[in-house]
């Protein structure tokens, strides 16, 4: 039995990087997916690898800082497929590199809408299709930054991942026992287009203890087992999936 077999599964930020990984994973483990990203054409390049696959996907384009991107996800999870089980509300932004004084409130109000407004306005839409199949799993990626250690230009975004952290806390207090489990991932450096040039990652490979960043593939597996049965006592969590990085002063 594949671990997602039957389960719904809605994934923000699903056309590269970390998104693309997780929801070619999650197909290959049995799930129908809802897909999201801003540009369609990159998503229905995921949709197609997964339907190749056998599997079967449907895909909604949009902002995930406004409203009635949520509302037409949920809308499409319930018509298409009949649910929602899993949520892995992906889709970010890194903001200004900036000290915080330098940051104007137009920066900070975007990024905070992007990183952490829209996590808020995921899960409001995505808890009642939950509770109507007696709970399911809510999932965030995080960072590091913010929680662990700060990098110096990068408070707002550290800023407004690091707020996850509660929001995690508050759906587990307002939901576990309904059945509905929320979880944070909290990667360390990635090879993605977020990850920055290959300069800035070699640079972030030296704060890891293992000396290397992750494939996004390592932060799907993660996100795999948080959305599985197999963390089935698991909620309120924010799990660092950093190769050591919070772990170890490097210097």
């Amino acid at each position: 039995m594949r671990l997602l077999e039957n389960k719904i599964a809605l994934i923000t930020g699903a056309s590269a990087g970390i998104g693309r990984e997780t929801a070619l994973l999650f197909a290959s483990e049995g799930a129908r997916l809802i897909l999201n990203a801003r540009r369609p054409g990159p998503l229905e390049a995921v949709k197609e690898e997964i339907e190749a696959l056998g599997g079967s996907a449907e895909i909604v384009a949009g902002d995930i800082a406004r409203p009635e991107t949520h509302e037409a996800m949920a809308e499409r999870a319930e018509s298409r497929f009949g649910g929602l089980d899993i949520a892995v509300n992906n889709a970010a932004v890194i903001g200004p590199y900036k000290p915080l004084a330098d940051v104007s409130l137009t920066e900070w109000q975007d990024t905070i809408a992007a990183n952490f407004t829209a996590a808020f306005l995921g899960a409001r839409s995505q808890v009642p299709l939950m509770l109507k199949r007696g709970g399911g799993s809510i999932l965030f990626t995080s960072t590091f930054v913010g929680t662990s250690v700060a990098i110096p230009g990068m408070g707002t975004y550290g800023t407004s991942k690091a707020a996850l952290g509660g929001l995690v806390k508050a759906l587990t207090a307002d939901y576990a026992a309904s059945g509905i489990r929320a979880n944070a991932v909290l990667p360390g450096g990635v090879d993605t287009e977020l990850g920055g040039s290959a300069e800035q990652k070699e640079w972030a490979a030296t704060l890891h203890a293992m000396k290397r960043i992750a494939a996004p593939r390592e932060i799907a597996e993660a996100f795999l087992f948080l959305a599985s049965d197999r963390a089935s006592f698991i909620t309120g969590a924010s799990l660092f999936v950093d190769g050591g990085n919070s772990s170890v002063k490097l210097g």
